[in-house]
């Protein structure tokens, strides 16, 4: 995905309009259609067409994330694009869902890839797989699992022997167990892309080349394909694999296809209808009538394409990635991404004008179902937070350290480490970290004295200290890695590169791990809120359905509800309140916890009906 704004204001620019320099080819190609929930089919590319059974065949795609979805949702999400009009789904998978420790792979819950593209198949919807190694979808490192980097001097994105080692045994491990959902072998997986905008990073062919070599011995047959930005397809394309457009139907798209792939067809993997959304910047938003008069020039200029994003959802728990400009930017936890399905799934103005379009549209003989009822929203006016805890008191066993060790050296995905020693006063002095990633509290024996926002360049603050030995405790929250873009191999969490007061190195450290995995081991202890501190309640429901935390009189932290991780609150915006899903609610008692960071806010809690973007 292009990342910079102004590509994104071309991009909608050109979807929104009918662009004149493009004549339609003889009005809207028909197209072939057969349903993947009946008989065995075949599919391929030959003559400058997508063939399905031998049939020329469109693709009317739209991105989803089964790792943003509630599972018990899933049904409901797929059902409702196939009522869109859309013939297919475009899915990303994420290698750290996958495998989130070396050799230990994951296909429960919402890594379970093979059930969710069953589901879209019994639902009448074809798919575009996105294996990844790399993804990026402002997702915590791109896809990628922290552990790589653990391996000293390993060249991501490379031919380097040790990191095509690791994703050759990931994707075996894949292949194996989506082998049946293959159009190949009576599923419903028609293309396969290759990595993701790699010309956007690197120009080694002989990476990609080796890439398409894993994949065909990992059982991935279907035909394969790149995508990339129009400027950077030279150098992400592999001779001949079909080259994708990303950024939609521009009068120069057949032109920029043809150069590496002559006659097509066409494909353009990401049409950005939305875009997505950063801590501290206002909610992007784009016109729905635009989106669907692009749709209607596309389809009638026989292009296929795939929107990203359809049904964003949301980056539950600490999942959301970030992007890197002049600045650090960590996505918001809603994926809402103003796209047609909103974050709760739910159909919007945008998604009923594009359906009135590729209604408009339908192959011969093709029947799509209604667009099914939605959950109920409900609300809760007031929730007591009974109970309060320290943070710290939750922390891991002490691992000692000369200096202060990277999250990844204490083998942590994500959450937060908690750096303690101690230190000699009375001084006033200037504490400094090499780096802080991403966002740091500050406290002197247990109370909080200033934080650091990698956000704002900041990794230094004046101290004060008292008489005596002092502790300081140095809280650092992972706020997302990077997910595109060259610092993608410059992602290691915490605090790295050492800690100095008053330009002298502090040594002697106690690293404190927090990955907040087990909520339902949380101790309360009644501390009072000096500190991060966690706040604990229940309330009760005759009927359960989707609803909102309301966060706006908070400050910065995480919420859970009956120990699922809702995402990360902040009041700097633009999302001010989190996505409940009513699948994780239940009639009777429901337990909800917070984790405030700031010592200053009022432990006060209700829900809303309604977003808050």
């Amino acid at each position: 995905m292009v990342r910079n704004c102004a590509a994104f204001v071309v991009t909608l620019a050109v979807v929104a309009a009918a662009v004149p320099a493009m004549a339609a080819i003889g009005g809207a190609p028909p197209g072939y259609w057969a349903s993947p929930a009946t008989g065995r089919h075949t599919f391929s590319i030959a003559g400058g067409s997508f063939l399905l059974d031998g049939h020329d065949f469109y693709f009317r795609s739209g991105e989803i994330h089964p790792s943003r979805i509630p599972r018990k949702y899933w049904r409901l999400r797929l059902r409702t694009m196939r009522a869109a009009g859309l013939n297919a789904v475009s899915v990303y998978i994420f290698w750290n869902e996958q495998e989130p420790e070396p050799g230990r792979f994951n296909f429960r819950g919402r890594a379970d890839i093979s059930r969710f593209l069953t589901i879209a198949q019994q639902e009448g919807l074809w798919v575009i797989l996105r294996p990844g190694p790399y993804c990026c979808a402002e997702w915590e490192f791109g896809g990628y699992p922290y552990w790589l980097l653990n391996e000293p001097g390993l060249r991501l994105r490379s031919r380097d022997p040790r990191f095509l080692a690791f994703v050759r045994q990931y994707m075996l491990k894949l292949g194996s167990e989506l082998h049946k959902n293959l159009v190949t072998h009576g599923g419903n997986v028609l293309l396969t892309a290759v990595e993701n905008e790699y010309g956007s990073y690197g120009s080694d062919l002989g990476y990609m080349e080796s890439l398409k070599s894993i994949f065909r011995d990992a059982g991935f047959n279907t035909p394969l394909f790149t995508c990339d930005g129009g400027g950077e397809m030279a150098d992400g394309h592999i001779p001949g694999v079909l080259p994708g457009l990303n950024g939609g139907g521009g009068p120069d798209a057949k032109r920029l296809i043809d150069r590496f792939y002559p006659g097509g067809p066409y494909l353009f993997p990401e049409v950005y209808p939305g875009w997505l959304d950063h801590w501290g910047e206002a909610f992007n938003r784009s016109g729905a009538a635009g989106v669907a008069r692009g749709a209607d020039q596309m389809i009638a200029n026989g292009f296929s394409f795939n929107y990203y994003m359809f049904c964003g959802g949301t980056n539950f728990g600490f999942d959301n990635g970030a992007n890197y400009s002049d600045h650090y930017q960590p996505s918001i936890t809603s994926y809402d991404y103003d796209a047609p399905m909103d974050e709760s799934g739910r159909p919007t103005k945008k998604y009923m004008l594009l359906r009135q379009v590729l209604l408009a549209h339908l192959s011969p003989g093709e029947v799509v179902p209604p667009i099914p009822e939605m959950p109920p929203v409900i609300s809760v006016p007031n929730i007591a937070l009974s109970e309060q805890g320290s943070l710290l008191a939750n922390a891991g066993p002490a691992i000692p350290s000369a200096t202060p060790m990277s999250m990844e050296q204490l083998s942590q995905a994500t959450g937060f480490v908690d750096y303690r020693t101690t230190v000699d006063g009375p001084l006033d002095a200037e504490l400094r970290c090499g780096a802080v990633r991403d966002y740091a509290i500050v406290m002197l024996d247990g109370k909080t004295v200033g934080v650091m926002d990698r956000r704002l360049h900041q990794n230094s603050l004046p101290l004060s200290l008292h008489a005596g030995a002092v502790r300081l405790d140095i809280l650092v929250e992972n706020g997302g890695r990077i997910n595109y873009g060259g610092r993608i191999t410059d992602n290691h969490q915490g605090i790295v590169g050492g800690v100095t007061l008053n330009g002298k190195p502090l040594t002697g450290w106690l690293n404190y791990r927090l990955p907040l995995n087990r909520p339902n081991a949380f101790h309360f202890d009644g501390s009072t809120a000096i500190a991060p501190t966690l706040y604990k309640g229940e309330f009760g429901l005759e009927s359960v359905g989707d609803t909102w935390l309301d966060m706006r009189t908070w400050h910065k932290g995480v919420a859970w509800i009956n120990g699922h991780n809702l995402g990360r609150f902040w009041s700097i915006g633009p999302q001010q309140a989190l996505y409940v899903p009513g699948v994780w609610l239940r009639k009777g008692q429901n337990t909800v916890i917070v984790l405030e960071e700031s010592p200053t806010s009022r432990p006060r809690l209700r829900t809303v009906n309604h977003p808050i973007l």
